[in-house]
């Protein structure tokens, strides 16, 4: 007999640490882009798992691959050799241009890894990395202290050392910061958790040019920008860059927990037996799952239908702002990875639109972060755009 949203979010509060502020429903169900919570009430989902379920729930092609999968070997170690997960590993070299891949469990774990291997690259003689201010690299320790937000750091001092930060779009900065045992600049091509940032082509160009002249790794962080969020398969893609190692996760296997790193072939090879490992990273169900999903992302026709629809989204956005003057500030983001700054409360916007069956992301004070699924259509958008304009002018 199933439970109540009472007795879930009574046991859960009782018994699950709390670690997260979680909205007063419990989701029981989805399809497309839609999800059910326990009472049945439909919610259109503007989240997708916080840029997870790129392909919506319970899409055919990935549920097929987990049952057919799910029936023949759901794991066994990476001392041997894993037929879905050579499969994938080449689909993300092609796509990349890169050279060879790793696969772990999360962004964190890919971060981490990316982190490890660029330390590896330095030979013990470079160690040092520098990352951007408002970044998010992940919450496990070395992750953390690529992440140059206080909020998230402070509690948890001393972090491991080897990290300093700068300002997004500050190139004299970042080269004044390079030092003898420097070996990597990290990160994201746009911010996403400090709100949605573009960095500009100029900028990103530079930063590459300062990488090559110093000698030093380009690292860039698309645990949320990657596989199609942005309409290209990498978002590096849409600055014309090569960087030397690109970490990857949330949407590789449109939520079965999977993250991974692909780099350059004379980075990669620095990692030899020992080096790092990951009991569960690309098992074979995980791996079924994010060939089959990548297939999808990474092809060329899906990846025009999301730009398409992004510019779509942003053009709505933008248009509702000129209707009511002053209620939304900017709207800035690429493909479906938009926010949308408000002059009032984020938080209290996002409440409302939970009541009129919406599920959507507030990020800081004002900003609404829209990742929905990738296959989001205009009529849904056109569906939502009415509900925002009520929660704001109400």
């Amino acid at each position: 007999m199933s439970q109540t949203t009472e007795q879930v979010i009574a046991d859960g509060q009782k018994y699950v640490m709390n670690t997260y502020g979680r909205l007063p429903i419990v989701i029981d169900r989805g399809e497309g882009c839609y999800v059910w919570d326990l009472d049945g009430k439909h919610y259109l989902d503007l989240v997708a798992g916080i840029a997870v379920n790129s392909l919506g729930h319970a899409h055919p092609a990935v549920v097929r691959a987990i049952q057919e999968q799910s029936e023949k070997l759901l794991h066994c170690s990476n001392l041997y050799w894993i037929e879905n997960q050579v499969k994938l590993a080449k689909l993300l070299v092609e796509k990349s241009g890169l050279g060879k891949a790793f696969f772990c469990n999360s962004g964190a774990e890919a971060n981490e890894a990316a982190i490890k291997l660029a330390r590896k690259w330095g030979k013990g003689e470079k160690y040092h990395i520098i990352t951007l201010k408002n970044s998010f690299h992940g919450r496990t320790l070395g992750s953390l202290a690529a992440t140059a937000q206080e909020k998230y750091q402070k509690p948890f001092m001393p972090l491991p050392e080897g990290f300093s930060a700068v300002p997004l779009g500050d190139l004299d900065a970042l080269e004044q910061a390079i030092r003898p045992e420097t070996c990597a600049v990290m990160l994201e091509p746009i911010q996403g958790e400090s709100g949605i940032h573009v960095p500009t082509q100029e900028y990103m160009q530079g930063v590459q040019a300062i990488c090559r002249k110093h000698g030093i790794l380009l690292i860039l962080d698309e645990v949320q920008t990657g596989l199609g969020r942005t309409g290209k398969s990498f978002c590096f893609q849409n600055f014309d860059l090569e960087p030397d190692i690109v970490s990857l996760a949330k949407a590789i296997a449109n939520g079965v927990p999977m993250g991974a790193i692909v780099a350059k072939t004379e980075v990669a090879d620095c990692f030899q037996p020992g080096d790092h490992a990951s009991t569960f990273g690309g098992t074979p169900i995980a791996t079924a799952a994010g060939f089959a999903a990548c297939s999808i992302l990474l092809d060329d026709d899906f990846l025009a239908g999301v730009r398409e629809t992004g510019e779509y989204f942003r053009a709505q956005l933008r248009e509702l702002g000129e209707k009511h003057p002053g209620m939304i500030k900017e709207v800035r983001g690429m493909g479906l990875m938009i926010g949308c700054e408000l002059a009032g409360s984020s938080k209290a916007a996002a409440a409302e639109l939970l009541k009129q069956g919406v599920l959507i992301n507030s990020i800081g004070e004002h900003v609404l972060r829209l990742v929905p699924p990738l296959v989001i259509s205009k009529a849904e958008i056109d569906e939502f755009i009415p509900q925002l304009e009520a929660a704001l002018t109400k």
